[in-house]
């Protein structure tokens, strides 16, 4: 609680906020040695999870399964379209969605937790596969209300706080809460590596932590509504490169 009275305490005592001028990744916020550490594939902890996916997704769960990659031999340009329709479900899903149900229709494995180190390292690996590609703008009929769903959260005041994410992450990008400098909010890193956590996690994992932080109450990983937000910040992040797995503070 401390740490969000701190938080508005900032508010008051500072002036008018920085306006956003251009898109920027999460790593700029970050300090020198974090952005080391994300720099270096030997040093960045998120790859541990990258290379437990490959190894996953090389390799077939059970005897006379096919592998992920009998099915999908070119991994690259994947992440950065996500998320997206699932034309046979018809429905918005995150690309760990995508994961889970590519398990469960076309290998017959039991359902995985959506922020468990296999689902984890599954997405972590493709997203890398995607390192470098920018992230796609949605664009179609289809997508539309889902951006609106997602967009409309980002701006709706929540918790007993009344705090909306656009109230950190574009009125007061720049500035620092406590110890940390405040980001754009941006989500083409994800899932990335924090060193609070000092575990891999999720977007959605991300998008709990703030709802708790402003004390509303959290939409379950994998929900419609936290997929409907991913798809948001997808649009407002659209061009920045893919980076995952960042590391953040």
């Amino acid at each position: 609680m401390l740490r969000w009275l701190c938080f508005l305490l900032v508010l008051v005592m500072v002036g008018a906020p920085p306006v956003i001028a251009e898109k920027k990744n999460g790593y700029e916020f970050q300090s020198d040695d974090v952005q080391a550490l994300q720099d270096d594939d030997f040093s960045n902890p998120g790859m541990l999870w990258v290379d437990e996916g490959r190894t996953l997704f090389d390799q077939a769960p059970a005897a006379e399964v096919k592998s992920c990659r009998n099915c999908h031999k070119q991994v690259e340009g994947i992440a950065n379209r996500y998320p997206k329709i699932n034309s046979r479900l018809g429905k918005l899903v995150s690309l760990t969605e995508q994961v889970q149900i590519c398990r469960e229709t076309y290998q017959g494995q039991p359902p995985i937790e959506y922020e468990s180190r296999p689902a984890l390292a599954l997405t972590a690996y493709v997203a890398n596969q995607s390192k470098g590609l920018p992230l796609l703008k949605p664009e179609g009929k289809a997508l539309e209300a889902a951006v609106k769903q997602g967009k409309d959260y980002y701006y709706a005041r929540k918790g007993q706080l009344n705090l909306s994410c656009a109230q950190c992450h574009e009125d007061n990008s720049g500035r620092y809460l406590r110890g940390d400098l405040i980001s754009q909010g941006r989500s083409n890193g994800y899932p990335i590596y924090r060193l609070e956590w000092e575990s891999l996690g999720s977007v959605h994992r991300r998008f709990r932590a703030c709802d708790i932080g402003v004390r509303a109450e959290p939409f379950e990983p994998g929900s419609e509504v936290y997929t409907s937000l991913e798809l948001y910040l997808r649009d407002r992040s659209a061009t920045l490169p893919m980076t995952a797995p960042a590391v953040r503070r």
